[in-house]
C-alpha cells in the first residue's frame, strides 16, 4: 500500500479558506448589528419626539384662551411667567436633556386656530455616525393640530 505523497498540505489550504470564509461572516453579522443599533436608536428619537409633539399640544388645548403667546421660535428664549412660558420652558427642558441638541418651535394662527409644533435634534449615533448613509446629521418633525 502506497501512501501519495502529493496531498501534503491540501488540508492547511481548505481551513487557511474556511477561517478566512468565516471571519468574512463574522465582520458581516457585526456591521449589521451596529446598523440595527443605529436604526433603533433613531426610531427612538423619533418616538420622543412625537411624544413631546402630543405634550406641548394638549398644554396649549388647557391653555386655549391663551394659546396664541404659545408662538415661539427655534432658539428663541421664553420670557415672563405666564403659563404659556412656563409651558414652553418645561417642555424645551424635556426636548434638550433627552433628544441631542433638541429644540422647539411652535406657531399658532389665531384666524385659524391651528398650530404648527417643530422639534429637531441631531441624528448623531452612539457610534458617532448618522443613522442614514449620505445624510444630514439633523432631523426634524413637524406636527400640525387644530385647536
Amino acid at each position: 500500500m502506497k501512501i501519495i505523497a502529493d496531498q501534503r498540505g491540501a488540508t492547511l489550504i481548505e481551513v487557511a479558506i474556511t477561517v478566512l470564509l468565516l471571519s468574512t461572516c463574522l465582520l458581516s453579522m457585526a456591521v449589521l448589528q451596529k446598523r440595527a443599533l443605529q436604526f433603533n436608536q433613531g426610531a427612538s428619537m423619533r418616538s420622543q419626539a412625537n411624544i413631546y409633539a402630543y405634550d406641548i399640544f394638549d398644554r396649549i388645548r388647557i391653555n386655549r384662551n391663551n394659546f396664541t403667546s404659545y408662538t415661539i421660535a427655534y432658539g428663541a428664549t421664553v420670557s415672563g411667567n405666564s403659563v404659556a412660558a412656563t409651558d414652553i420652558t418645561e417642555w424645551r427642558n424635556n426636548i434638550k436633556r433627552y433628544l441631542p441638541s433638541g429644540d422647539g418651535a411652535i406657531s399658532c394662527d389665531k384666524v385659524s386656530e391651528i398650530c404648527k409644533v417643530s422639534i429637531k435634534w441631531s441624528e448623531e449615533q452612539i457610534f458617532g455616525q448618522s443613522s442614514v448613509a449620505g445624510s444630514d446629521s439633523e432631523s426634524e418633525l413637524v406636527y400640525t393640530s387644530s385647536l
